[in-house]
């Protein structure tokens, strides 16, 4: 079964920035992030599709995060800023969109997510 692979989660303070990556095998036409905090519905943060590079932001993250793609390495990031502790949550790369833009439940696959941990 095909997987993504997430990296670079980590424990931040309001305010500070974290990049968090994610190795991409397999379908790469289309490919996104999403989040989801304990008790609450998986929210999708952003995606890209190839080889236009049309990007779709989505979520209470539009404007403090920018998604890009690295195609020699196959890996997809995602960078955030001025996080809070509500951007708390496992983020999941996902790949193989089902239509454009996705919601969480439209990809094919994705991987176990990284932690992000934001305190005040």
């Amino acid at each position: 079964q095909v997987q993504t692979e997430e990296s670079g989660g980590a424990s931040v303070q309001a305010g500070g920035s974290l990049r968090v990556s994610c190795a991409v095998p397999g379908r790469r036409d289309c490919m996104g992030w999403f989040r989801q905090a304990p008790g609450k519905e998986r929210e999708g943060v952003a995606a890209i599709k190839t080889p236009s590079g049309t990007i779709y932001y989505s979520g209470s993250m539009k404007g403090r995060c920018a998604i890009s793609l690295d195609n020699a390495k196959n890996t997809l990031y995602l960078q955030m800023s001025s996080l809070k502790p509500e951007d708390s949550a496992m983020y999941y790369c996902a790949a193989g969109c089902l239509r454009w833009p996705p919601q969480p439940d439209d990809y094919t696959y994705w991987g176990q997510g990284t932690q992000v941990t934001v305190s005040s």
